[in-house]
């Protein structure tokens, strides 16, 4: 009993804010991880789980059938889903996708400017414990449990300014890894036939009769919003 109260106590108390110049140099951190293919190409990794988490979720809040979820090297992902292969529940999930990192981020920064650090560390790793089980292949599963591991670690055994700075550094990384995933898609779909047909944009497009290219601009306005009232959450704006 005493375990969890402690617990409880650890969750449910605010941290200081961090000092305004160590709060920026964080987000610069973060902004190197996704300008910076070399680090984009590792951070990406990140957004990928989370994207494909998004629509996990939204298959599962629709009443579809979840088949499981897999991470490639590569960044890629894929969620499988059985339902109908139209309706609302489909459009749903894919649309859940690209938005899922933004509105991830956009949250986390909330609870940030609340002061919740440890709070948000702790949801973080329990829905990688909840991902983990729907997990398909070996490299999604170390992938998955690889970032349980240090989540937890900065959890259990970091400084509240350690976990101030993991917390803000994870924020910063969904909010502005999501607006470049999106323009990522936009390069991808002009320049390939293929991946125009097989994108979540398109996708949509065959199922709505809208263009793909107003999907992605739905994605891309949504994840600079999001990025934009993070900051202000922050106070970083």
């Amino acid at each position: 009993m005493d375990v969890l109260l402690g617990f409880w106590e650890q969750i449910t108390t605010r941290n200081a804010p961090l000092p305004l110049q160590a709060a920026w140099l964080t987000v610069a951190a973060a902004a190197v991880l996704v300008l910076v293919p070399a680090f984009w190409r590792q951070s990406r990794h990140v957004i990928t789980l989370v994207h494909e988490g998004g629509h996990a979720v939204a298959a599962t809040l629709s009443g579809r059938r979840l088949g499981g979820i897999r991470l490639h090297s590569d960044t890629s992902g894929l969620t499988v889903s059985h339902g109908r292969p139209g309706g609302p529940g489909m459009v749903f999930t894919l649309l859940a996708g690209y938005l899922a990192p933004s509105f991830l981020g956009l949250g986390a920064a909330r609870m940030l400017s609340l002061g919740y650090d440890v709070a948000l560390l702790w949801l973080m790793l329990a829905a990688l414990a909840l991902m983990l089980v729907q997990i398909r292949n070996w490299f999604g599963l170390w992938s998955v449990a690889a970032s349980g591991a240090v989540v937890l670690g900065v959890s259990w055994f970091g400084s509240a300014g350690v976990q101030g700075v993991f917390a803000l550094l994870v924020t910063a990384v969904l909010l502005l890894g999501a607006v470049r995933a999106v323009l990522e898609l936009h390069r991808t779909r002009s320049h390939s036939r293929q991946a125009a047909r097989s994108s979540d944009a398109d996708q949509l497009a065959r199922l709505t009769h809208l263009p793909g290219i107003v999907w992605v601009v739905v994605f891309l306005v949504i994840g600079v919003a999001c990025a934009w009232l993070g900051a202000g959450f922050l106070g970083l704006v």
